[in-house]
């Protein structure tokens, strides 16, 4: 496939950029500055610069690609809306692309309660989402966005990232995993990769976890 990465520099996108090359894949990592990629020169890597906030300026990155996937996320309290405002951007340019899959990683917990334990349910979750409540808002905003946008979509919803090494991992379809409260940075990038070869992900969210 013809990929376009958002967050590319980022730890998830790092790991996606990388097995997604692996995987025979071409890449396109839009980036605001390619230092940060830390992925050697590949002739199937095609490092774009270009601001995600402006539809018009990732459009060119978006046209004649078979999926799109966006792994964004803060790296300071005035990026608190980043993933909600770069999906919007992201979905305005593939429309006028006219690109239609895409993949959006937001996070478990913040909206869905299914499948969880009664320990998750009524204390873990609650409790992190007056925590993580600027971040949990951006990705509700995300989530709508995403299933409003009229394209092929599917939200990937993972628990806490880690940096551990691969190792089997469970999925669940429109709900959480139950006591799957983490998941490796690299584990998410390879259920990412699967979910755009599955049709039957389109239109769900998938939940992760161990």
């Amino acid at each position: 496939m013809k990929l376009t990465i958002f967050g590319a520099t980022g730890g998830t996108g790092q790991h996606l950029v990388s097995q997604a090359l692996d995987a025979g894949h071409h890449v396109t990592a839009v980036v605001r500055d390619p230092a940060r990629l830390h992925q050697a020169p590949h002739p199937r890597l095609e490092p774009v610069i270009a601001e995600v906030m402006d539809p018009d300026a990732i459009r060119a990155s978006l046209t004649g690609r078979d999926a799109v996937v966006s792994a964004l996320g803060p790296r300071a309290k005035a990026e608190a809306t980043v993933c909600a405002d770069g999906a919007r951007s992201i979905i305005t340019a593939m429309r006028a692309a006219g690109t239609r899959r895409l993949i959006v990683v937001t996070a478990s917990g913040h909206v869905v309660d299914s499948g969880d334990g009664p320990l998750n349910r009524f204390l873990v979750k609650p409790l992190l989402r007056q925590l993580l409540r600027t971040g949990f808002t951006d990705f509700a905003h995300t989530d709508q966005a995403v299933r409003t946008s009229g394209l092929d979509w599917t939200i990937m919803r993972p628990p806490r990232l880690t940096d551990g090494a691969h190792r089997p991992y469970r999925t669940a379809v429109d709900e959480n995993v139950r006591g799957g409260i983490t998941i490796a940075r690299a584990d998410l990038a390879h259920a990412i990769l699967a979910a755009l070869a599955d049709p039957a992900t389109i239109g769900h969210s998938l939940a992760l976890g161990y």
